[in-house]
């Protein structure tokens, strides 16, 4: 059991990996994001209950396009980091009129913003920019115009997802940060001298 998933995680770090560690590191992220789509539906059924379904398959629409990213960057790093920045933005857009404004999906637009910005280098500031300024535009376009969602949940259950998906894209902030932190850091023998 335990070589299975070792080779799998070799598998996948392999899959992950690039020349550009921008678009390594946003592989991985993409990665990520893949391997938690499938269980999104479950925890949305968990927390407010089965209602929502069969619409809630609909947020597996993503996970072909987060699978997609390493293999873009593979040939063109760049590429890559757009089509994660773009697949990261779209996906919660999508999924906020899936489930609703009240539902609290619109709070990933934050981490899809600091996504963004960290995928572009400083000399790419002219795709950074309007890529970190598209999930603002987005919430500033689209809140309160969503038509309404395939399935209506219950103000309990509103509270329940808003709650769960507040601490998603908390969590989603805080990885996203350790990860890309790994490219700033600094060997220990050289800020002593």
């Amino acid at each position: 059991m335990l070589s299975a998933l070792t080779r799998t995680r070799t598998r996948l770090a392999d899959f992950a990996a690039n020349n550009d560690p921008l678009a390594a590191t946003g592989n991985l992220v993409a990665l990520v994001l893949a391997g938690n789509t499938p269980f999104y539906p479950i925890y949305v059924a968990v927390v407010a209950g089965p209602g929502g379904m069969p619409w809630l398959l609909l947020t597996l629409l993503s996970f072909p396009f987060f699978c997609l990213v390493p293999v873009i960057a593979r040939r063109n790093p760049r590429l890559g980091r757009i089509t994660l920045s773009l697949t990261a933005t779209g996906n919660t857009v999508f999924c906020t009129w899936l489930l609703g404004v009240p539902s609290g999906i619109e709070l990933f637009l934050l981490p899809c913003a600091t996504l963004s910005s960290l995928l572009l280098r400083r000399s790419e500031r002219l795709l950074m920019l309007p890529l970190a300024g598209l999930p603002v535009a987005a919430y500033f376009f689209l809140h309160g115009r969503y038509g309404a969602p395939p399935h209506a949940y219950s103000a309990d259950e509103y509270a329940a997802l808003f709650s769960m998906n507040a601490i998603s894209a908390a969590m989603i902030s805080i990885f996203i940060g350790i990860v890309f932190s790994g490219l700033f850091a600094v060997p220990a023998e050289s800020s002593k001298t």
